[in-house]
């Protein structure tokens, strides 16, 4: 849930551990939609090899144990 406005009359309640973690999982996807954009850099997973799922999971794995290495 995200957090409602400051100047809001009457404000509801939001989980703030939720809405951290829902954060990080977009920053996470955010990142990992930058390697399907740079063929060039060597990350050309947006060709065949997302045509069969076990490649797909894998060119997955790789970008975020490269995400979580940086």
């Amino acid at each position: 849930m995200i957090p409602p406005k400051r100047n809001r009359r009457n404000p509801h309640d939001y989980d703030l551990d939720l809405y951290k973690a829902r954060h990080l999982i977009e920053n996470f996807f955010a990142k990992l939609k930058q390697y399907w954009a740079m063929p060039t850099a060597g990350y050309a997973y947006a060709t065949r090899y997302d045509k069969r799922a076990t490649n797909f999971l894998g060119a997955i794995y790789l970008a975020a144990s490269v995400i979580w290495l940086n």
